[in-house]
């Protein structure tokens, strides 16, 4: 159990509460992640941490993140944590169920009848692309700063994530919307070409379409029910699956796995997060809310 930053600590210890009652039997232990070994130690992923994660079946992670720190080096940020969590344990395949619950529809930013009974899953890569190619660097050229973040791809990890989306769209309603940018990026380009060939060789029986990524965050406030399984590269993922999250009225609303492979596909152990984000400038707040 990672609690994390701000709200984090307190969301997590609801939820701690919660297991203990439904799986008394399990065993629960704690780790640091995000400021507090950031300032101690000098980073936001410890190697005790790791090693505790290593020893166990799955994680809980709270949040982290502290504004203080948004202009520190990415080593340097509560963010690290996530990121080698995510990268040390190869947890590739983020799951994000976005699902209405009935009577908070007019919590919604849009209209009820848009999303009474939206269930939709956006399948995020979340080991590869922007947030870890290299090289990526800031560097002062002819008196101008200038910053390098490089966007890579491989084909074996476009076809993993491809896989876990057509195996959940079959266990759905048989759709998957695959998001890319084809039209300007070379990673774009590989992406459509992988998921095809994964699809005509595996998959025919799931209907499959191809959504630029602009295109997608449009029909995402226009016409949401029309999605089912969203797959989609590390960046773009990011960003649609907290749009979508706001369509429920509340990104608060959503849990979130991200999981990792075994020999036969997907498995069990990875990452479990509700979706709050840290509010560090908010602590307290979420107790009355918790406890009832």
């Amino acid at each position: 159990m990672l609690a994390g930053d701000g709200i984090g600590t307190e969301i997590t210890a609801v939820a701690e509460r919660v297991l203990r009652a439904v799986r008394p039997n399990d065993t629960y232990v704690t780790g640091d992640v995000g400021v507090v070994p950031l300032e101690r130690d000098g980073t936001a992923y410890p190697d005790a941490t790791h090693a505790l994660c290593a020893q166990s079946d799955a994680i809980l992670f709270g949040a982290v993140g502290d504004p203080k720190y948004d202009a520190a080096p990415s080593d340097k940020r509560p963010e690290f944590a996530i990121l080698q969590l995510r990268k040390r344990f190869d947890l590739f395949a983020n799951l994000r169920p976005v699902k209405m619950i009935a009577g908070l529809e007019d919590a919604s930013s849009l209209k009820p009848q848009f999303v009474r009974a939206l269930d939709l899953v956006v399948v995020r890569e979340t080991t590869s692309g922007l947030y870890f190619g290299e090289p990526r660097h800031t560097r002062v050229i002819d008196g101008v700063e200038i910053s390098t973040d490089t966007l890579v791809y491989r084909a074996p990890e476009v076809e993993r994530v491809a896989r876990v989306a057509f195996e959940l769209a079959r266990r759905r309603r048989g759709r998957v919307a695959s998001i890319d940018k084809q039209n300007v990026l070379e990673t774009g380009r590989l992406w459509r070409r992988v998921v095809i060939a994964l699809h005509d060789a595996e998959y025919r029986d799931v209907e499959l379409e191809h959504v630029l990524v602009d295109n997608a965050a449009m029909q995402l406030v226009r016409d949401p029910q029309r999605f089912d399984v969203m797959l989609t590269e590390n960046t773009f993922g990011d960003i649609l699956s907290d749009e979508a999250g706001m369509l429920t009225g509340s990104l608060g609303n959503l849990p979130s796995a991200t999981l990792g492979a075994s020999a036969d596909g997907i498995k069990r152990f990875g990452l479990y997060e509700p979706i709050s984000g840290s509010a560090p400038r908010s602590p307290g707040r979420t107790r009355s809310c918790a406890s009832g």
